[in-house]
Order: structure tokens, then sequence, then C-alpha cells
């Protein structure tokens, strides 16, 4: 069984995450960098993940559990936010399906060449704060 400490060491290493597919801000004296909340690489790649899927029945074990069933199915919790978005689930108390869309492993590691690159400081979008 993983520890917190174990899964906390995969998720860095899981190239699907939110702060290298987010627009990255700056605030104006360079002391903050952040993400914004946006999903554009799912949003994109929203129907090539459809298409290589496969619906299954839901098992009721998983009701409010999107990041248990990520963590069985995928070995990580990271791609909680992505199963929810492709079954169109915005909210963990929604997550109580009949069936379930499943994006393949290869799907998602083909998406994940779609990532946003790493930015310089002097390329993020400034804002006032």
């Amino acid at each position: 069984m993983d520890t917190i400490d174990q899964e906390s060491k995969l998720r860095i290493r899981v190239p699907l995450d939110l702060d290298n597919m987010s627009v990255r801000y700056v605030t104006e004296n360079s002391l903050y960098t952040f993400t914004s909340p946006s999903f554009w690489t799912i949003e994109k790649n929203l129907f090539y993940l459809m298409r290589n899927s496969v619906q299954i029945d839901f098992d009721i074990s998983y009701k409010y559990k999107p990041d248990y069933f990520c963590y069985d199915e995928y070995g990580t919790v990271q791609l909680a936010y992505m199963i929810m978005y492709v079954n169109n689930v915005f909210c963990f108390e929604d997550f109580d399906l009949v069936t379930i869309i499943i994006p393949t492993t290869d799907a998602i590691l083909e998406i994940c060449k779609d990532k946003f690159p790493k930015q310089e400081l002097d390329e993020l979008t400034p804002i006032k704060w």
C-alpha cells in the first residue's frame, strides 16, 4: 500500500499536471507566479479523449470519490479532474454516475505531449497585484 509520501512523489512525475497545462501569470512586482484554473489541454483534446475511451458501469463504491477511482484505475489521483471533466461532472458531490467514460492511458499520454511548456518570467502574462 502506498503512503501519502509515495503518492506525492508519483504525482510530481505525472505529465498531466495542471501547472504544466494552464496559462501562467506573474504579479507586477514579480514576486509570485501562478497558474490559472484552465483545463485548456483537456478541453482542446476532449473529443480525442472521448474517442479513445471505454464506457463501463459506475461502481457505487466510488460515489463522490473521483480521486479514489483514478487511483484504482490509473495509479494516481492526479487524473481525477480529467475524469470529472470527461464525464461532465463539475464537483465531487456530482460524481454519482450510471456509467463512466474512462480515457485510455495511451490517449492520456498522447495529450500530455500537447501540454504548455515551462515559461520564463518575462514570457508570463503580467497582472496588477
